[in-house]
């Protein structure tokens, strides 16, 4: 497939002058769903991807091939402009390089790498961050390995929440001076931080699930955010859903008397119905 059309809209939208906050996707539907609902950009977090494939805790045990493939089964679902949470590349520089090749193949748009030490270290209390030397040396790789340029590489920190901020603009810088195309943060709690961070930089910002004040969309867009993640919210409905719907059944609900399913109409929409009816009447023969 040709992935051109949604990164070029991407990259677009971190070279302009608003803020979005991006539907958190899990599957091809749910994607279609955020598509359709008018999102310009979705969001597969590691997290999320993670609960879906294994139904295991965010604990770095999702194999690279299992994320390429649910990212790929999303992106080929539409063309919805997908950020993926790439975590640390699965690895160390050769893995983040071997990390882009499946995600660029895959059809995202954009991808992170992290500079947080996973898995978690034996012993270890806290999370805690690779140097800033192997940092630049992951954000190098990932940009090396790059065979289309419109995928946009974002250098993602956690520093301002773990080692400060003077820690978090020196890595921003850095991996800024490497050449990523955008910064991605997390852990930022005060307006304080950002404008510090937003003032020692240029790269548009990306930034994940941010508190308190920080959700100003009109403020956001002043220091370059882009992006503003808002929490994986339509998985945990849809756990919630699930659970109740199958609790009901179990005790004795008319399937027929189920609240809240979606309705014929809705499930011929996201599964793109129509589109079959007219292959099926142009390949093979039907009315």
């Amino acid at each position: 497939m040709d992935w051109t059309e949604r990164r070029e809209r991407t990259r677009a939208l971190l070279a302009g002058t608003r803020c979005v906050h991006p539907g958190s996707v899990f599957d091809p539907i749910s994607s279609r769903i955020a598509e359709d609902l008018g999102f310009e950009v979705g969001i597969l977090a590691g997290s999320i991807a993670s609960f879906a494939v294994l139904g295991a805790p965010d604990l770095t045990v999702l194999t690279l091939s299992e994320f390429a493939d649910l990212a790929h089964r999303i992106c080929r679902a539409g063309n919805l402009a997908l950020l993926v949470d790439a975590d640390h590349g699965y690895g160390n520089a050769l893995n983040v390089r071997r990390t882009v090749e499946e995600l660029e193949t895959a059809g995202v748009a954009i991808m992170s790498i992290e500079d947080t030490l996973l898995p978690a270290a034996y012993g270890s209390g806290k999370a805690q961050l690779i140097s800033l030397d192997e940092g630049v040396g992951k954000m190098r790789a990932a940009l090396d390995a790059r065979q289309d340029a419109k995928l946009v590489i974002a250098g993602r920190t956690s520093a301002a929440a773990l080692t400060g901020l003077d820690d978090a603009v020196a890595r921003c810088q850095a991996y800024e001076a490497a050449g990523v195309d955008a910064l991605f943060l997390t852990g930022l709690k005060t307006r304080a931080q950002l404008d510090a961070i937003a003032e020692a930089v240029k790269a548009p910002l990306i930034l994940g699930s941010p508190g308190g004040d920080l959700m100003d969309l009109d403020y956001l867009a002043s220091r370059r955010v882009r992006i503003c993640l808002q929490g994986h919210a339509p998985f945990l409905a849809a756990v919630r859903a699930v659970y109740e719907t199958l609790t009901a059944v179990r005790d004795g609900v008319a399937p027929g008397k189920i609240a809240n399913v979606a309705s014929a109409d809705l499930m011929r929409q996201v599964t793109r119905e129509a589109d079959y009816d007219r292959w099926s009447g142009e390949f093979l023969g039907g009315a």
